[in-house]
């Protein structure tokens, strides 16, 4: 892409100089990220969890790829409750909105900056489990539900070395997420560096579906999805 500064290349998913790929995480993530989290999952393992890393540093291509899937309805795209929506019977607007709601929009996922991380407890579910990434594996009798809670004490508790749930409860926008940490001590500053009109120069130089109508909606999108109150 044309007339990006390096910043706006990191926090769109346009750069990987920062990211760190480490075997054990089977991921990239923030080099600032490596110690913190390795910290965190000690810990987690002197309380009986195995936390592993589902996905880490996204790039833009990637994040672009998943979207227009979803867009083109090759990808299902799901209502509030989970369940699978014909897209093909929604205007445009609707569209984009309903991808929003489990897919962040290319350019402003949070894990393009890699100090965010889906993760899992590996000692919970056999080694071909089928990890889905939804609520229902995180919540009541789900296998993570255990290692779900014991993330959110010790948050509350100030002992999460940094790290938080940033869609911990819905707002609104982005869907409850209870598998995704973020490293708040880096996060943040990323969160705002980042601005709708940085974000609308990645995404006009874009093969982005449906385009138009996102940077159409671009300041309610960027309200509701993109910036974590």
């Amino acid at each position: 892409m044309q007339g990006l500064n390096a910043e706006l290349q990191l926090l769109c998913g346009c750069s990987d100089r920062h990211i760190q790929v480490l075997e054990s995480m089977a991921c990239g993530v923030h080099r600032d990220v490596v110690r913190p989290f390795s910290r965190l999952c000690q810990r987690a393992a002197d309380a009986g969890f195995d936390l592993r890393v589902a996905s880490g540093f996204r790039a833009f291509d990637r994040q672009l790829h998943i979207w227009n899937l979803k867009a083109c309805g090759q990808r299902p795209v799901l209502d509030n409750e989970g369940q699978v929506i014909d897209v093909n019977g929604l205007c445009e607007r609707d569209k984009v909105f309903a991808i929003l709601r489990w897919s962040a929009l290319p350019g402003a996922s949070r894990h393009h900056w890699g100090t965010d991380l889906d993760v899992y407890d590996a000692a919970a579910v056999p080694r071909d489990y089928q990890l889905q990434l939804i609520p229902e594996e995180y919540t009541g009798d789900g296998p993570f539900a255990p290692l779900s809670q014991w993330l959110a004490e010790r948050i509350d508790q100030g002992e999460a070395l940094g790290f938080v749930l940033p869609y911990e409860e819905d707002r609104g926008g982005v869907a409850p997420e209870p598998w995704h940490l973020s490293y708040k001590p880096l996060a943040s500053r990323f969160e705002q560096q980042l601005t709708v009109a940085g974000l609308r120069l990645v995404l006009e130089q874009s093969e982005l579906a449906l385009k138009s109508t996102v940077l159409e909606h671009l300041d309610e999108i960027y309200g509701r999805f993109v910036y974590v109150r």
